[in-house]
């Protein structure tokens, strides 16, 4: 007589059982998912409270205030947008725009081929290349604003090795001031700026490097591939979306510059060398029109979540 399986439902879940009448189970592995909603939402609370109470309260408060005439002492009222409206008529803020555009364009690039040079170089196993690896890397590790102050004291016109350096090779006589001049204050913050940014270019690339497979190195050298050919065709199209990513940090790392301008200039000679940044922190601070600061930040973080947005497409545009 033929046997007969059947299901029966137990704690509301169907299970297949042996021949009609056995009462025994099936062996076998089953599969039961267990969903636990107030546990997940439990692990996630604490990401949820930290991001609340420092990203969307300040922001949002950064809204509110932009939206007052609040200075940083005393009452303050509403006045609608006017803070924004009047951000085209400040000519220090415009300045400091434009200041900024100039060092992002500036730094951008030089950041980008001197951390792929170095990604080049130190990419193969070859003796030493730890050492040099640590070695470019370590000015990230130390921070921007160690390296301004050291960069502060190396430039000191009487006292300053750049300068000692210089006379000796009798190119200059000795005694630049190398801060006071606005070409020279915005050169010399550019030359730290690439020197310290470009370990990290050279770290993200790097990863990005030694992830391509040795076989398509290994195919090109067989179709007689040279050494620009296979950086060409080979590494260039494969570490595309590393090359973005080292762009945008580079570029939004521009626009919030302040550090460095701030030991090195203070913004000066004047305001010559004043950032978006510096000029929030002038305006809040120095001028106590915390109101219109308001403003101004956040119309930057506009702007910085726009580039963040471009990022996302360029890097989703090239995987």
């Amino acid at each position: 007589m033929a046997q007969q399986t059947t299901r029966t439902a137990a704690n509301g879940r169907w299970a297949d059982v042996g021949p009609a009448g056995a009462g025994t189970a099936r062996s076998g592995k089953r599969r039961t998912v267990v969903r636990q909603p107030k546990m997940g939402m439990l692990m996630t609370a604490p990401a949820f409270i930290f991001v609340a109470v420092f990203v969307l309260f300040p922001l949002g408060f950064a809204v509110y205030m932009s939206l007052t005439n609040w200075p940083l002492i005393g009452n303050y009222h509403f006045n609608g947008v006017h803070n924004y409206t009047a951000l085209g008529n400040d000519p220090g803020f415009v300045h400091s725009v434009l200041f900024t555009l100039l060092y992002t364009a500036i730094v951008t690039i030089p950041i980008l081929v001197v951390g792929y040079g170095l990604a080049v170089l130190v990419r193969s196993n070859r003796r030493g290349s730890v050492f040099l690896r640590t070695a470019f890397f370590l000015p990230y590790v130390i921070g921007l604003p160690t390296l301004s102050y050291i960069v502060l004291l190396e430039l000191q016109p009487n006292s300053g090795a750049v300068n000692w350096v210089l006379a000796q090779l009798h190119i200059t006589n000795g005694a630049t001031a190398w801060l006071v001049n606005t070409n020279l204050a915005l050169a010399a913050t550019c030359v730290l700026v690439i020197w310290f940014a470009s370990g990290l270019t050279m770290v993200l690339l790097l990863g990005a490097m030694q992830g391509i497979s040795g076989d398509l190195y290994e195919s090109a050298d067989m179709l007689g591939a040279s050494l620009w050919e296979k950086e060409r065709y080979v590494t260039l199209p494969l570490v595309r979306p590393t090359i973005a990513l080292s762009l945008i940090i580079s570029i939004i790392g521009s626009f919030l510059a302040f550090n460095q301008f701030f030991i090195l200039t203070q913004g000066g000679p004047g305001t010559s060398t004043f950032t978006v940044v510096m000029w929030i922190y002038q305006t809040a601070f120095v001028d106590l029109h915390v109101g219109a600061a308001a403003a101004m930040s956040v119309v930057l973080v506009a702007v910085v979540g726009l580039i963040s947005f471009v990022q996302f497409l360029l890097l989703r545009s090239n995987t």
